[in-house]
Order: C-alpha cells, then structure tokens, then sequence
C-alpha cells in the first residue's frame, strides 16, 4: 500500500508539473518576446521563429512610454475607469447586500430572484441600447470614459449574492443588541459589519476591479474611432491590427506585461482575503 501511494503521488506531482508547464508557456513567451529587438536587421530577417530573443533590448519598453504612441494616455484611462468603478461599485454592493440580508420588506424576494434572473442573460444584449442613450447625454467617444464609468456602476447592485452570503454569516445578534442600545442601521453598519467583512470588501473591490480593467468588447464599442478615450485593451488591439506586425507584436507583448503588473500585485498581496471572501460568500444563510 505504501509503494502504490508513493507511485500516486509521483505520477500526480508529474501530472501538475505537466499542467503547470502548459500553463505558464504562453506568459514565459509574452515576457521573451516583450525584450525582443525591434530592429529586424539585428533581430530577425523574416517571421519572429523563435521563442528566446537573440538580443534582449528595452526598446519596446522605450517606445510605448515615450511621446511616440499615446500609451500612456490610455494607461491613465484605464486607471481611471478601474478606479471609480471599484469605488463606486463596492460601496454600492456592500450597502445592496446588507440591506437584503439584514431587512424585511414587501417584494424583497422577488427583486432578488429578479435580479439573479436578469443577471443570467449576456451584457451584449443591451449594448446597442446603451450606446444610443450614453450618445444622447455625450458619454460616448470624447465622453467614452465617464460613459464606461456609468455603465458600469449601475447596475452594480445586482452583484449583491456572494456579499449577502457572507453578511448572512454574521450573527443577527449583534445588530439586535445594538439596536436595544440605540444604534441606527447605518451606524451598525458602518462600525460592527464593515470592520468584520475585510475578505468579501477585498473580494468585492478585486471583482470590481477586474471588469474595467480588461473590458474590452463595450469599451472599444463607446470610445469608437477616437484615440484619446481608448482604454489599453482597445488601443494594444490596434496596434497588432497594423500592416506592421512584426514590429508591433514585440511593443504588444511589452504593453501586456505593463497591463499585467498591477492585477498581479494586488492578488498576490491580498490572495488569503479574496480566498476567505469567495469561501466565506458561498455559504448559504
């Protein structure tokens, strides 16, 4: 028994390693190919064919952040939107989410079964709705980015199901008994709940987070042939649509690594928290 869980365990550590391998080939090569020369007399004389630059340069670093390309101005797009949404979004889920888990109030059961409904079908669904009523009030192209702003933060409170699950965990009886000792809801909210929900907040802000970051199908739709209002996802996908695309391919792969470093920070820092948040919502009260 103990050689056959020995071999279990080699073959299921081999089997990890393979899969690990193949995860991680597509990200190795990104970062290769992001210090890759540009110039194709020193790099290549046809087709990028191999995985390992022949000479490691920074000029894509150099080029995407000098005044040659706008990318840095679409960095700051993408900070933006990210920003506010996170913000916005979050405070509105934990308000949504505490409001349905510790209330009672007539058609409370219906809107949530309502707003799990209408979460099921697609965003693309209303994309063209959308566009025609952020056009009319100027939040689309010039306005694209308080437009994705918006969009994004309305209907935030339909993501209140994980949140709720986990206020769902926290006994009652700590609201009961400082309401008998005079608290208002927001009060007990805001000193008791807030201060004992730092998973599902982190959870909550790394999901918010997330969305605009890599939005790319409504963003490219809102911001449609005007440059300056294009977040990093839209404009990189231009650059690998040129006639260059040898070139452009290398600068693509060095915006991506750049895309990558905060989104990578911030779960690595606060893996444990969204962990304990995923866990802690699914839990059915």
């Amino acid at each position: 028994m103990k050689t056959k869980k020995v071999i279990g365990n080699t073959l299921a550590y081999i089997l990890l390693i393979v899969i690990s391998v193949i995860w991680l080939f597509p990200f190795i090569g990104l970062i290769l190919q992001s210090f890759r020369s540009y110039d194709p007399a020193v790099e290549y004389g046809g087709m990028v064919d191999y995985l390992v630059p022949k000479h490691f340069s920074l000029d894509n670093y150099k080029f995407i952040l000098s005044g040659q390309t706008n990318y840095l101005g679409w960095y700051k797009n993408t900070l933006i939107i990210a920003f506010f949404v996170t913000l916005f979004q979050t405070i509105i889920i934990l308000c949504v989410s505490y409001a349905l888990s510790r209330m009672r109030f007539a058609g409370r059961t219906f809107l949530m079964r309502f707003w799990l409904v209408l979460g099921m079908f697609p965003g693309f669904l209303t994309m063209i709705c959308l566009y025609f009523l952020l056009k009319q009030f100027g939040l689309t192209q010039a306005g694209a980015v308080p437009g994705l702003i918006l969009v994004s933060v309305a209907s935030s409170g339909m993501g209140y199901y994980i949140c709720k699950g986990y206020f769902d965990t926290i006994p009652k009886a700590l609201d009961e008994a400082a309401r008998i000792d005079g608290a208002s809801r927001a009060r007990i909210f805001f000193t008791m709940i807030i201060p004992m929900s730092k998973p599902i907040i982190i959870y909550t802000a790394l999901v918010a987070f997330m969305a605009p970051w890599c939005d790319y199908v409504f963003a490219s739709y809102v911001a449609f042939g005007h440059d300056s209002s294009f977040n990093v996802a839209v404009a990189m996908t231009r650059w690998v649509w040129t006639n260059d695309y040898q070139g452009y391919f290398t600068r693509f792969c060095a915006g991506g690594i750049l895309v990558a470093i905060p989104v990578t920070l911030l779960f690595m820092a606060l893996q444990k928290y969204y962990v304990e948040g995923v866990t802690g919502g699914a839990v059915k009260g």
